[in-house]
Formats: structure tokens, sequence, C-alpha cells
């Protein structure tokens, strides 16, 4: 058995709108409803090649029912905590052959007493997997913290199948070899600002603080967009 552990579980729509572009009226051609979040894509492709997995994560609100009647459509299986809130929507938006937007919303906040009820779930059902995937937005310290706990090896997002073919066979050294495109250091970077702006609310000035950055730098980076992987 595949267990996924996904805390901040989704619900997505995907509207194929040709012609989209900001501040007009557009129709959209065609709109799927998704229960998503990186557990349950995994979770997903899991199935399709045989596997059981078993995916733990957060719901809550109707967002939350929604999550958890699609993954039983799917044939999934979602051993999910419920807590107060709304689990977030995410929409991604795709002109056919020109661009796709994604708006992701903020995930629900997690007690204390909901986090102990999300790790007695994992305990459950250790004893019986093969696999544990953990998903969730990291950074190189959680990375260390993994692998000082027992972990193999990680992986930071964006990859590619060829990696994480490698990262899975890997069995004559403890990490697979480098990847061809590995993230670039702008890359890097622009991802740790970003990370610590979001625990910092959105609040420039905290961010700037915590970062011992000029706040009007920090804003001409926050402006730009990310750079290439």
């Amino acid at each position: 058995m595949i267990l996924c552990v996904s805390p901040n579980l989704c619900y997505d729509r995907l509207l194929i709108v040709p012609g989209f572009g900001v501040g007009g009226v557009h129709r959209a051609t065609r709109a799927t409803p998704l229960a998503g979040g990186k557990g349950l894509n995994v979770a997903r492709a899991a199935a399709a090649l045989g596997e059981s997995p078993v995916v733990i994560g957060f719901i809550a609100g109707a967002a939350g029912d929604a999550i958890a009647r699609g993954a039983r459509r799917g044939g999934l299986i979602l051993d999910a905590v419920r807590v107060p809130g709304e689990s977030r929507w995410c929409t991604i938006i795709v002109d056919p052959g020109r661009t796709e937007t994604v708006i992701n919303e903020r995930g629900v906040a997690a007690e204390r007493q909901a986090l102990r009820a999300l790790r007695r779930r994992v305990r459950r059902h250790l004893s019986r997997a093969r696999v544990v995937v953990l998903t969730g937005y990291a950074n190189i310290a959680t990375a260390v913290a993994a692998v000082k706990t027992g972990a193999v090896d990680y992986l930071a997002k964006p990859t590619d199948a060829d990696a994480i073919q490698a990262a899975l066979l890997a069995t004559c050294r403890p990490l697979p070899p480098p990847p061809e495109q590995p993230m670039t250091a702008d890359r890097v970077r622009w991802e740790h600002i970003q990370r610590v702006y979001e625990q910092c609310d959105h609040n420039v000035s905290e961010t700037a603080r915590r970062l011992r950055m000029h706040r009007r730098t920090l804003q001409r980076i926050l402006a730009k967009y990310a750079p290439k992987a």
C-alpha cells in the first residue's frame, strides 16, 4: 500500500476558456471539477498503475465534502480529518495553446488537536505501507530533518518523471545522479522568499525584516514573475 500524507487538500475547477484575458467577460467551453492536492494527484496516478493508495489530510466545509465525494467517485481511499473552516478551492484557467492561469486559495488552519488526529491516522496505516509520500511546501531545513528521521531522499518541485523514477529505483548509491536541469539558484532564492512571505501573511515589512532585506528591494522582487526553474 502507498500512503499519501497530504494535509492541504483542495477542490480543483479546471476551466477551458479560449481567448482568456484579464479584465474581460469570458465563457468557459468546459468545466471539470476534481478533488485535488498533491496527495490525491499522486494517489490517482498510483491507482491507475494498479496500486491501492490511501490518502490522509484535512477537509473542511462544503469544499471538504466535495473533496470526499470526488475521492470516492475516483475509487480512492481518503481517511480525512475534518476541521473547522473551509477547504481551499483552486481554479485553473486554460486558454488552449496559449496560457494557463492558476489561482490557489489559502488552505485551512489546523489546530493542535487536528494535528494529533492526523498523526494517529498516519500511525494506523504505517504498518501496511510500502511507501509513504509526504507532500507539502517544504524548504532545506525540513528536508534535512526528514533525512535525519529516516527519509532516503527528497525531491524539490518542480521535478519530472525521470527524476522521480531515478529516486525510486536508486539502489547503488545514497542519492540518484543530479538532474540534467536542476532548479536554478535564482529560482531557489525566489521560492524561499515566497515561502517566508506566505508565513508572514503577506506582510512586506515583516518579511523584509526576517529576511534582513530592504523593504523596497523585497517589493521589487515580489512584483516580478518567478525566474525560470
